[in-house]
C-alpha cells in the first residue's frame, strides 16, 4: 500500500507538486475550496473544502490514513498544515512556530528578542494607534496587513495622512484585523532559500528580487541569481538568513527569508516564510544549484531522513527570471484578443523554461499584486547580468494582442 500525503491547497503551484508526488509512487489527497482548482483533477482523492477551516479539513479526511501533510507556495495554508499535522500525529513545524511564520507582528517581536537586525516596526489595530506607530517608526514607511500575502493591502506611506488613506484597506486584508507599520529601507532586496534540517540550517541561494516603480513596488518581477551583493555584505546576508531561521525555531522545514542589503553595508530581515515560495523560486533553486525543493518538502512531510546529496548545492548556475507584467513590463494593458506561441522565446539563447497564464478575454492591468504576474521566462548564462539581459530580451518575444 503506497503512503498517502495530503496537500492543503490545490492551485497551479500545488498541481505541479501533486504530479511529482504521484511520480514518487505516493497516493495523493488534496483539499481546496475551489472545485476548479487544477490540482484537484490530478489528486487520487479530491475534497472540495475551504482549507482555512481546520475542523472541516479534519472531518473530510478523517477516514484517510495519512502519512504526511504539506503545502506549496500558499502562506495561509502553513498554520493549517501545522494544525492538521499536530492533530493527526504527523511530522510538522508545530502550531506555535507556524503562527510566528505567518503573523508579521509576532515574527518581528521574536526576531527582536533574538537580536536579528530588522527595520523599526509597530503594530496597528485601530485608527487611534496610527500616530503612536508613526512616531515609533518614522517615514517613509510600509503599511501592510499583519497576516496576509500576495502584496494585498500593501502601501508605501510618507505621512500620517497616507496612513489614514490606506489603513482601512490594510486592516480589511488581515484575517485578524491587525496591520503593521515598518520602516522603509532603501537597498537591494534579496530572496534567500534555507533548508532547516534538524538543528542545522543550510543556505542554498541568495538572489536579487527586483521590483517595479509605482504602486506595484512590493511585487518581485525579476529574480537574479547569484545576488549582486558581494564580499563582506554577502557573508553577512548568509549569516542573517541563518540567524533568522534559528531565531524562529524552524526545524525540518524550507525557509524563505527575505533581506535588504543597504548601501551602508547593513543587512536586515524583511520577513521569513516556512514554505516553498511561489514566484518560480523552486525553479530558480533547481536550475541554479540543482536542489529539488518539492522532493525535499515531500520527504520532510513524511518524516524521512534527508541525505546531504538532496539538500546541499550541486553546482552554481547564474540565471534570471523575468515575469510577464504590464508596462513597464513586456505586456500591454487591456482585454486580451490573441496570445502567440512561446516558440520564439523558448528558442532564444539561454532560455530553459517559460510559461504564460493568460487567457483570451481576460484583462491585463497595471502591476500592483503578485497575481498581476501572468507568466515568466527563465534564462541562464555565464554571468547573472548576461542572464538578465537574455531574460529581458526573450520576454519581448511574447506576442500578446489586446483590444
Amino acid at each position: 500500500m503506497p503512503k498517502t500525503v495530503l496537500f492543503i491547497g490545490a492551485g497551479r503551484h500545488q498541481r505541479r507538486a501533486i504530479l511529482q508526488a504521484k511520480e514518487m509512487g505516493l497516493r495523493v489527497a488534496a483539499v481546496d475550496g475551489d472545485p476548479d482548482a487544477p490540482g484537484l483533477k490530478e489528486a487520487d482523492i479530491a475534497k472540495v473544502v475551504d482549507f482555512a477551516d481546520v475542523a472541516a479539513v479534519l472531518k473530510a479526511t478523517a477516514r484517510l490514513k495519512l502519512d504526511g501533510v504539506l503545502t506549496v507556495s500558499a502562506d495561509r495554508a502553513v498554520p493549517v498544515v501545522a494544525a492538521i499535522a499536530d492533530a493527526r500525529g504527523l511530522p510538522g513545524i508545530g502550531v506555535e512556530t507556524a503562527h510566528l511564520m505567518t503573523h508579521k507582528v509576532a515574527m518581528r517581536r521574536r526576531l527582536a528578542d533574538a537580536g536579528v537586525p530588522q527595520p523599526r516596526f509597530a503594530a496597528i489595530r485601530s485608527f487611534s494607534e496610527r500616530r503612536r506607530a508613526a512616531d515609533e517608526v518614522g517615514f517613509p514607511a510600509v503599511l501592510k496587513p499583519a497576516d496576509s500575502g500576495g502584496q494585498r493591502g500593501l502601501f508605501r506611506v510618507e505621512s500620517v495622512d497616507d496612513i489614514d488613506a490606506h489603513l482601512h484597506e490594510a486592516l480589511a486584508a488581515s484575517p485578524t484585523g491587525e496591520a503593521i507599520l515598518e520602516q522603509y529601507v532603501e537597498g537591494t532586496e534579496m530572496n534567500g532559500i534555507v533548508i532547516a534540517r534538524a538543528d542545522d540550517a543550510i543556505p542554498l541561494t541568495l538572489s536579487d528580487r527586483l521590483r517595479p516603480p509605482g504602486v506595484g513596488f512590493g511585487v518581485g518581477w525579476i529574480h537574479v541569481y547569484p545576488a549582486t551583493t558581494f564580499g563582506a555584505q554577502l557573508e553577512e546576508s548568509e549569516r542573517v538568513a541563518v540567524h533568522t531561521v534559528h531565531a524562529l525555531g524552524l526545524h525540518n522545514a524550507i525557509a524563505f527569508p527575505q533581506l535588504i542589503a543597504s548601501p551602508d553595508g547593513r543587512v536586515q530581515v524583511v520577513e521569513c516564510a516556512a514554505r516553498i515560495p511561489g514566484g518560480q523560486m523552486a525553479d530558480l533553486v533547481r536550475f541554479a544549484v540543482g536542489v529539488d525543493l518539492v522532493d525535499v518538502q515531500i520527504r520532510m512531510a513524511l518524516g524521512e531522513e534527508l541525505p546531504d546529496e538532496l539538500v546541499h548545492p550541486r553546482f552554481k548556475q547564474p540565471l534570471a527570471i523575468r515575469f510577464f507584467t504590464a508596462e513597464p513590463g513586456p505586456l500591454p494593458t487591456g482585454r486580451v484578443k490573441r496570445i502567440g506561441p512561446l516558440d520564439k522565446m523558448l528558442a532564444f539563447p539561454g532560455v530553459v523554461q517559460a510559461d504564460v497564464y493568460l487567457e483570451v478575454g481576460e484583462t491585463i492591468r497595471p502591476v500592483r499584486l503578485d497575481g498581476d504576474r501572468r507568466g515568466y521566462v527563465i534564462a541562464t548564462a555565464d554571468t547573472n547580468l548576461e542572464a538578465l539581459d537574455r531574460a529581458e530580451a526573450a520576454s519581448r518575444l511574447l506576442d500578446v494582442e489586446v483590444e
